[in-house]
């Protein structure tokens, strides 16, 4: 829906070749970059033929992008223009398709009219902040551990923090996490992202405190210490801007389709397709199938 597909780059292309071109650019500002016989090619065909070229050539460089989509359009003249001498152009198929792909690009014209360029930083600001206003924020905790084979050893390590030793110089010194370079840091988390019998432990534990008995888990045995408690922070607008941007967008499509559809009621003719698409439509108007929040909190 926000981009313009293969297919419909190459319509636009096929109908340019099929019709006499009307350009609204002038020649300085639309040049031609080549002929095909006495049909010109101009540089807005091939920014739409470089639209249209196949992702894989999505990373090739700048120059190579051209010649490619140059080949193609140099391509579709050529056999457009003996379609032309056939007389395809006026075969009912040929025109019942050419009026879908018109309609099509129509409709990617007016949603880019209405949705996409409609878009204001001001719409972006007040979607985000009504997402952030639905999060109840989850408690999270910042956590160090120290991982050891053994309960014995986990012990040991227990009774050196007793005595008054650091907790990240020994988690630098025998724990075998690989996080053991940062201290045993595994930074902030919420429920749900440790192992069961880890986070059970953790999160009974106050802020600065350490576990005075060892935390088995299916990794071995830990000494867990707390550094930090705080509610989960929902992400910054520069964080989330695309997928709120998405939504934004979503809204004033659908609220376009909605007054369509109220000014032109559908009637469908095969009882089987009503009842499909009308089950289709009653289940987005519950909300069911909706996308994922955009924001979700921050982790």
């Amino acid at each position: 829906m926000l981009k313009y597909s293969k297919l419909a780059a190459v319509a636009l292309i096929a109908i340019v070749a099929a019709s006499t071109s009307v350009r609204a650019q002038d020649a300085a500002a639309d040049p031609v970059i080549a002929k095909v016989g006495a049909l010109e090619i101009h540089e807005s065909e091939l920014k739409l033929a470089i639209a249209g070229l196949d992702p894989q050539l999505a990373n090739l460089p700048d120059e190579q992008k051209r010649v490619a989509a140059l080949s193609s359009i140099i391509d579709v003249k050529l056999l457009a223009a003996d379609a032309d001498k056939e007389g395809l152009k006026d075969d009912a198929e040929f025109k019942q398709r050419l009026a879908f792909l018109t309609d099509r690009e129509l409709h990617n014209a007016y949603f880019k009219k209405h949705v996409v360029d409609a878009v204001t930083p001001e719409d972006v600001k007040a979607r985000y902040e009504k997402e952030i206003s639905a999060i109840t924020p989850e408690d999270e905790i910042r956590a160090r551990h120290i991982l050891v084979k053994t309960e014995d050893e986990a012990k040991a390590v227990i009774a050196e923090l007793d005595a008054g030793k650091d907790f990240i110089e020994i988690a630098k010194a025998k724990s075998t996490d690989p996080n053991k370079s940062e201290g045993g840091d595994l930074g902030y988390f919420a429920k749900g992202r440790m192992v069961p019998e880890f986070e059970t432990a953790a999160f009974a534990l106050e802020k600065g405190a350490y576990s005075k008995v060892p935390v088995k888990s299916q990794f071995g045995f830990h000494v867990i210490k707390i550094e930090d408690k705080r509610k989960q922070q929902p992400p910054a607008l520069d964080q989330v801007e695309p997928q709120v941007r998405q939504l934004v967008m979503r809204d004033k499509y659908l609220e376009l389709l909605e007054k369509a559809k109220a000014a032109a009621p559908i009637d469908i003719q095969d009882p089987a397709l009503k009842t499909a698409y009308d089950a289709v439509n009653k289940a987005e108007a519950a909300g069911e199938g909706e996308p994922a929040p955009a924001i979700e909190g921050q982790q």
